[in-house]
């Protein structure tokens, strides 16, 4: 199974954790014994939780706009965006248990990728907009795409994958939100696009579309 960048090093750490503390409970006696048996079991589940949240699988791309993140649809708006104008609003809310790979909804180009630091306030609560995030500008063939990568309260650490001026394909890696958040995505208007997806829809990153283009 292929891991995900950034995930490696917390896997590596639960096992490592796991063989010292089984290692130590057989030179253990009476009750020391039976909490180190005990730790180690614990660390026996966090090790396997960690790689199934870490999970990278392989993926073939979807037509249209695809699904930036796997998770359930929580909005989709119309708004007036700062950025990019009049513009379609796309949120995503991944679950613990989801993929945590997030892959570009369209070809384009990294214009500029900010972070700002916030608070780890419950990623479907509309309080979750001061929360830590990353916004990626993309630059496309049709407009200015935004993304907006949100930390949880479990999530404390977004990992780009991408840098500024770096040319990426539609559904390629583009980071990595650990343990679970919220993407949105916001897609302009002038795009001429369609979106396809409602409130509470399911969508896999990369696979599912939430827009179609209608030139």
């Amino acid at each position: 199974m292929q891991i995900a960048q950034g995930g490696s090093y917390w896997i590596l750490t639960a096992v490592l954790l796991f063989v010292v503390v089984s290692l130590l409970s057989f030179f253990m006696t009476g009750i020391v014994q039976r909490l180190l048996f005990f730790l180690s079991v614990i660390l026996a589940l966090i090790s396997i939780l960690l790689i199934i949240f870490f999970r990278d699988p392989d993926r073939k791309t979807g037509n249209g706009i695809v699904a930036v993140a796997d998770g359930i649809i929580r909005a989709v708006n119309s708004i007036q965006d700062e950025d990019v104008g009049n513009a379609f609003f796309v949120s995503t809310f991944m679950n613990i248990y989801h993929v945590h790979v997030n892959r570009m909804p369209v070809d384009g180009t990294i214009k500029k990728i900010t972070h700002i630091p916030g608070s780890h306030l419950p990623a479907f609560t509309k309080e979750s907009e001061r929360n830590e995030r990353v916004i990626m500008l993309v630059e496309t063939a049709k407009g200015l795409v935004k993304i907006i990568l949100i930390a949880g309260t479990v999530a404390r650490r977004i990992v780009p994958y991408v840098k500024n001026g770096e040319h990426l394909k539609k559904g390629e890696k583009i980071s990595l939100i650990r343990l679970g958040s919220r993407v949105d995505v916001i897609l302009p208007k002038k795009m001429n696009v369609e979106i396809t997806v409602t409130k509470k829809d399911r969508v896999i990153a990369g696979v599912n579309m939430i827009a179609a283009s209608n030139a």
